[in-house]
């Protein structure tokens, strides 16, 4: 974290713990297709990882009309594109999307398979050579300053240097200037929340705002397995045309989600934190992975949360041991756990809880999501 002295929100966090239960789903499937689990205190719980849900926040923040980056491996093909819209030839433009692509990420080896097969005289290799090896994120501002550097340079990507390493170490430093310093505010709020690691340029990482876990089930949890056959509408023999099998569960998910504000606001350039609270928000109630929705649906909303305004450390909580079923259910005594060991855990740490304001989402229909949000901002003001 690099916060600035002037930071208002320097240490001070949105804390998210969500209960969330869904019926007959595989929402996060692993790579044989069986929904994600987790050994957790000997028993086997469900589990979505934090990467499926944050992909869907950023398509519901996208839904939601929020302007986003783009977390792409072809900004080989961004930056050339920009740069003809700017003026420049198709050669001028190939050559600055290329040199920019090496200085954020490694290039793969097809790009010289395609060299070398044209002067064999074989067929041409295909354009996946313009590919890297890496997604980046960027957003369209910093990939348009880039391409109006260039343009500055008459498209040249050499901005000086005797040797290629040199030239390549020059560039690099070139495009460090020119995207400057973060402001996401208004195209890249995603980059803002989840942060970037560009490992040939480390001056271009953002620190991510957010802290996700994996969400997990309290409770134990056992994949079944559904038969299913398929008719051939055409066929006139009676029997199957098709058989297979699915895996699934069912469960209710904790989900623990911490929103650190100093970041974002460092992030935003201090710019637009009530538009990016509350697009935010909105986004982590509506997302909902999209694995097999069409034949498993699970579009269950937060059944409870409970959020907090918090200054200090992060608090997550384990559910070690698994909650047992009660009355027929588990959503009560997941929820009764969870408050308990949240309440014990704010005694213990006393005065370094740093409890600002504490909302119990779910149990007062007259408290909907969008008076949850009002309550957060003003909590936050009157920090």
């Amino acid at each position: 974290m690099n916060q600035t002295n002037n930071n208002p929100y320097r240490n001070t966090r949105i804390e998210f713990h969500i209960l969330q239960p869904f019926p007959v789903t595989c929402l996060n499937r692993d790579d044989v297709g069986a929904p994600k689990t987790a050994m957790i205190g000997g028993t086997t719980r469900a589990r979505v990882s934090s990467q499926c849900w944050k992909r869907h926040i950023r398509l519901s923040m996208r839904d939601l009309g929020v302007k986003l980056g783009v977390r792409t491996k072809m900004i080989h093909s961004i930056i050339a594109e920009m740069c003809k819209e700017l003026g420049a030839s198709d050669e001028q433009a190939q050559e600055c999307g290329h040199d920019v692509a090496s200085i954020f990420i490694k290039m793969n080896d097809e790009k010289e398979g395609k060299k070398k097969k044209q002067q064999e005289g074989e067929e041409e290799a295909s354009d996946d050579g313009d590919k890297s090896d890496t997604l980046l994120f960027i957003s369209e501002s910093e990939a348009r300053r880039i391409a109006e550097g260039l343009k500055a340079n008459d498209f040249n990507p050499d901005f000086g240097g005797k040797t290629d390493k040199i030239k390549k170490d020059t560039l690099k430093k070139k495009i460090v200037e020119l995207i400057g310093k973060p402001n996401f505010a208004m195209d890249g709020l995603d980059i803002a929340l989840f942060g970037r690691m560009v490992a040939q340029a480390t001056k271009l990482n953002i620190e991510g705002a957010t802290s996700f876990s994996h969400a997990i089930s309290p409770h134990r949890v056992t994949n079944e397995v559904e038969f299913f056959t398929a008719l051939d509408d055409c066929r006139e023999e009676p029997g199957s045309a098709h058989m297979g099998s699915l895996e699934f569960n069912s469960a209710t998910y904790y989900r623990y989600i911490s929103l650190d504000l100093g970041e974002l606001w460092e992030n935003l350039a201090g710019q637009h934190i009530p538009e990016a609270i509350d697009a935010f928000i909105k986004a982590i109630y509506l997302a909902v992975p999209s694995a097999r929705q069409s034949t498993q649906s699970g579009a269950c909303p937060w059944e409870f949360a409970r959020v907090y305004v918090r200054k200090g450390q992060g608090l997550q909580l384990p559910f070690e041991t698994a909650v047992r079923s009660k009355n027929g259910g588990f959503l009560g005594p997941c929820k009764e756990e969870m408050c308990k060991e949240l309440d014990k855990k704010e005694k213990l740490a006393g005065s370094l809880f740093g409890k600002v304001a504490a909302f119990d989402f779910g149990e007062d229909e007259n408290f909907n999501i969008d008076q949850l949000i009002d309550s957060v901002q003003e909590a936050i003001k009157q920090e």
